[in-house]
């Protein structure tokens, strides 16, 4: 029987979760079909339900749904239960499990394949929404010194702190308290997409070794464009994307595909 899958979100017009699923299948000959199912922003709960009852076994979930589908959940499992947001859900008997792979997924493609060793470094977001949420616990287990979050709302970030603070160091600042000292900038807004950057001073980047935007398949985004001017390394979220994807396949199917071959059919030049 075919199994069935699919990721939902609002928008999804940019997705890749079926091409990078489907290429997951292949390298295993498995049986499987993969959607994009775009949902109203008051539908998305109908939406899950729908589809595990026409026999779905697991969903991707991306903006602005994250924390959304972790309340839906009868069952976190610890990293979707330590930020409060899930971006993979899992049908299991009658049972709706919630997991979050973003934070593992960037991690994972900062040190293992962008070669990034994460000990004793000084990490920088923008934006405090459900990717931080899910990234900040990963890169303090990896070995972080610190992180700090800069958002519009400072009390967004503020709510990470109290809800993992006891996991490392960890700051919530407005954009106008941005100076440098970071050695990793990560833009997790979703400025890129329409063109536009995070409200950053240059000085953000004066001592970073990598920037990172979560946005993928963009080019030389504004975010990235200023960072290259600065004279470091740059990177988008392609490969956080593909690792994520191979965490979820791993849980709902038991098996880890390989992602380098994923990750270089997707890249393309950062110009």
């Amino acid at each position: 029987m075919t199994a069935r899958y699919a990721v939902l979100g609002n928008p999804l017009s940019h997705t890749k979760s079926p091409f990078i699923h489907n290429a997951f299948a292949r390298q295993f000959h498995d049986d499987l079909t993969y959607d994009a199912i775009e949902t109203g922003l008051d539908g998305f709960a109908d939406a899950v339900h729908a589809f595990r009852e026409a026999g779905g076994l697991g969903v991707n979930v991306t903006v602005p749904f994250k924390v959304e589908a972790f309340e839906l959940a009868d069952t976190a499992r610890d990293a979707a239960a330590i930020c409060g947001a899930s971006n993979c859900l899992k049908f299991v008997g009658d049972e709706i499990v919630a997991e979050n792979f973003d934070g593992v997924g960037l991690v994972r493609d900062i040190s293992a394949n962008l070669g990034h060793d994460l000990t004793g470094k000084r990490i920088f977001f923008a934006g405090a929404g459900g990717a931080t949420r899910g990234a900040v616990a990963p890169f303090l287990a990896a070995g972080a010194m610190s992180v700090t979050i800069a958002n519009r709302t400072v009390a967004k970030g503020r709510d990470i702190v109290k809800r993992l603070g006891d996991r490392g160091e960890i700051h919530a600042i407005g954009y106008d308290e941005v100076t440098r000292g970071y050695d990793i900038v990560v833009n997790s807004t979703t400025t890129s997409l329409t063109g536009k950057k995070p409200p950053l001073p240059m000085s953000v980047f004066e001592d970073a070794a990598l920037a990172y935007d979560l946005v993928y398949g963009k080019g030389l985004t504004p975010f990235l464009e200023d960072a290259q001017a600065s004279g470091v390394g740059i990177a988008d979220g392609v490969g956080m994307l593909v690792e994520q994807a191979a965490e979820a396949y791993l849980w709902w199917r038991g098996k880890r595909p390989d992602t380098a071959p994923v990750i270089a059919e997707m890249t393309i030049p950062l110009t």
